[in-house]
């Protein structure tokens, strides 16, 4: 099982405007939101909030709309557009729940609730910062 650092997600209620400062003040490159296909959402599961996508070439930022009730309309425990998160992408899913399990970490399994493409969990740290864990699918 391998896991490498893949994106920061930031949240925010002003979408657009985070996105022009990581993109003309940092100087970000833009990821056409066409590369992220995603879930669409309904009343029952997903997230239908504004998200932009920025990069230095490696590393990727997501920038989405703050939503308090992701994680109720999901059915799950941890909300990952509350603050935010990390995540890492990894090629072997069942063996890091399986890591998470052994040492008695909950997480929330939201599936391809949000990505078409990615099974993602998420879940916190010992200080509570939410992390996420996905595999690519299809």
């Amino acid at each position: 099982m391998k896991l490498e650092f893949h994106h920061i997600n930031f949240v925010s209620k002003d979408v657009d405007r985070l996105h022009e400062f990581y993109t003309k003040v940092l100087g970000l490159d833009d990821v056409p939101q066409e590369e992220f296909p995603r879930t669409e959402a309904d009343d029952a599961r997903g997230y239908d909030g504004q998200i932009r996508f920025a990069t230095d070439g490696d590393m990727q930022m997501h920038l989405a709309e703050r939503r308090l009730d992701v994680a109720f309309v999901n059915g799950q425990v941890i909300n990952p557009v509350d603050r935010g998160h990390i995540a890492f992408r990894t090629d072997d899913l069942p063996a890091f729940l399986k890591v998470l399990e052994e040492n008695g970490v909950p997480y929330s399994d939201y599936g391809t609730a949000f990505a078409k493409e990615w099974h993602q969990v998420f879940f916190q740290d010992p200080e509570g910062n939410v992390i996420e864990v996905h595999q690519q699918v299809g």
